[in-house]
């Protein structure tokens, strides 16, 4: 296996600090960098995919995007790991429920994530199809969710390497094992938390829902931008602790 000495898609001397929080789209890295982030500064903007480090609460932060799908969000955290020796990651993102208890707006937390995807086989030989998320990590974000009065659920999300609305994603969750309880479906998180365990990193995945099968509600701009600032802060809360 070829490694080099320096990282090809993330600023080679760039300031990353230990611990990250990973959007999928870089311009909401740079969103949470201006709105939440004190003294943040772009640190790499390679392919234009934006990292920034600042201070939150006097503790340092790199918030950085990850892209769409695992295969773009395995590389950044590769790089932010081997490279930059990162000991946490959170991934928020947004997704699509598959449970009718999960509402538009909600928060859910993925204690595991399932995916039928060859990825992690490709990656290091790892067969299961099952990943979990740091035990420690999910603890802290759920003690302060309980504090916030954040509305999360707790449990399995799928990770797809479709984008679930524009497929018959009923089709897929039916070859889902009857005993996986799936909550919500994405496209990075399996990716992600099976990269980071493999480099024994601790990382975990959240996403807010913006739709669901179960329901027609549409969140306005206004609603959206809440919605996700509930998560952001809530991450941001978690990841210094």
């Amino acid at each position: 296996m070829f490694i080099g000495e320096n990282p090809v898609h993330i600023e080679a001397n760039c300031d990353i600090a230990p611990l990250v929080i990973m959007p999928g789209d870089p311009l909401r890295a740079k969103y949470i960098a201006e709105k939440f982030l004190e003294d943040a500064k772009l640190v790499t903007s390679i392919r234009n995919m934006l990292g920034f480090t600042g201070t939150y609460k006097g503790k340092k932060v790199t918030v950085m995007g990850s892209g769409m799908g695992m295969p773009s969000a395995s590389i950044y955290v590769f790089e932010l790991i081997h490279y930059f020796h990162v000991q946490k990651i959170i991934r928020i993102g947004t997704c699509g429920a598959v449970d009718p208890d999960a509402q538009i707006g909600d928060i859910i937390l993925a204690e595991k994530v399932y995916s039928e995807s060859n990825f992690a086989y490709q990656y290091n030989d790892y067969k299961e199809h099952i990943v979990k998320a740091s035990e420690v990590l999910n603890q802290t974000i759920i003690d302060i969710a309980k504090e916030k009065k954040n509305n999360i659920h707790v449990g399995m999300m799928m990770t797809m390497d479709v984008f679930g609305p524009y497929v018959d994603s009923d089709r897929l969750l039916k070859r889902v094992p009857d005993d996986y309880h799936i909550l919500g479906e994405e496209m990075e998180a399996f990716g992600l938390i099976h990269v980071a365990n493999s480099l024994n990193a601790s990382a975990t995945a959240m996403a807010t829902v913006v739709d669901s099968k179960y329901s027609k509600v549409v969140l306005t701009p206004l609603e959206r931008e809440k919605n996700l600032n509930d998560m952001i802060t809530l991450a941001l809360d978690s990841i210094i602790k």
